[in-house]
């Protein structure tokens, strides 16, 4: 069990989430050790209210940008000067004043801080992509895209592939959720990794219930989830860490 894990069990006794950041990244490519982030968007979102409080974006200068043909962002611009130190400084307040922050893909936005020009970020996660459970939203897959989820909830959707763009779908999602703190206390429970025991017959069982083949098992059906959400599986699982 990681220290993440043990740290949302205390948490989760207070049973209280005020203020979470949600959180962006842009980057020149995937790899965390030889590419950089470009640019950072945050939106810090008072749960009980389903308030906006603040929102950040800012570029980082890059000498080159392999993605840009993802992100639209030319190194030449990122070099055009601005107080992105004074940003970052920023950023990092708003990371204190938070309880959890959220990322649409954890895995790929955590990887990022403690490299190069950013710190380590001591603050536990929530992933709206494999820690909350979206179900009760019928149109959806169980591993949304930031674009599905925010058309299944009736809000539209621009062509930004900005940080901050990611933040606002996200924080409208959660303006739209019934019972949000509820929702995000449920995410924030402890996750395990388990391995679906099935056949090759048995393969959509497993796919249909969000996990994903080779990754990050070689070779077995694989996903993160509470025990309780492993109790409730049509199907034996084996529980890995």
């Amino acid at each position: 069990i990681n220290d993440n894990s043990l740290n949302k069990k205390v948490f989760n006794q207070n049973k209280k989430i005020e203020k979470i950041l949600i959180l962006d990244t842009e980057t020149t490519g995937l790899d965390e050790n030889k590419d950089e982030v470009i640019e950072i968007g945050c939106i810090l979102f008072h749960v009980s209210t389903k308030s906006v409080l603040s929102e950040l974006s800012f570029l980082l200068p890059v000498s080159s940008n392999e993605a840009e043909h993802v992100n639209g962002i030319s190194a030449e611009v990122t070099n055009i000067g601005q107080p992105w130190n004074d940003g970052l400084n920023f950023f990092l307040k708003l990371v204190d004043c938070s309880d959890f922050i959220v990322a649409h893909n954890v895995e790929f936005d955590r990887k990022w801080f403690g490299k190069g020009r950013l710190p380590k970020l001591q603050k536990n996660w929530i992933c709206s992509l494999e820690d909350i459970n979206w179900s009760f939203q019928k149109s959806l897959k169980t591993r949304p895209s930031v674009t599905d989820l925010a058309l299944s909830f009736s809000i539209p959707v621009w062509s930004l592939h900005r940080a901050l763009s990611d933040c606002f779908y996200i924080s409208e999602v959660f303006k739209k959720c019934e019972n949000l703190e509820g929702l995000l206390l449920k995410a924030a429970e402890p996750r395990f990794l388990y391995k679906a025991l099935v056949n090759y017959n048995e393969r959509s069982l497993a796919k249909n219930a969000g996990f994903r083949w080779n990754s990050p098992i070689e070779g077995a059906w694989a996903r993160k989830l509470t025990v309780e959400e492993a109790n409730q599986l049509d199907f034996k699982v084996q529980i890995l860490d």
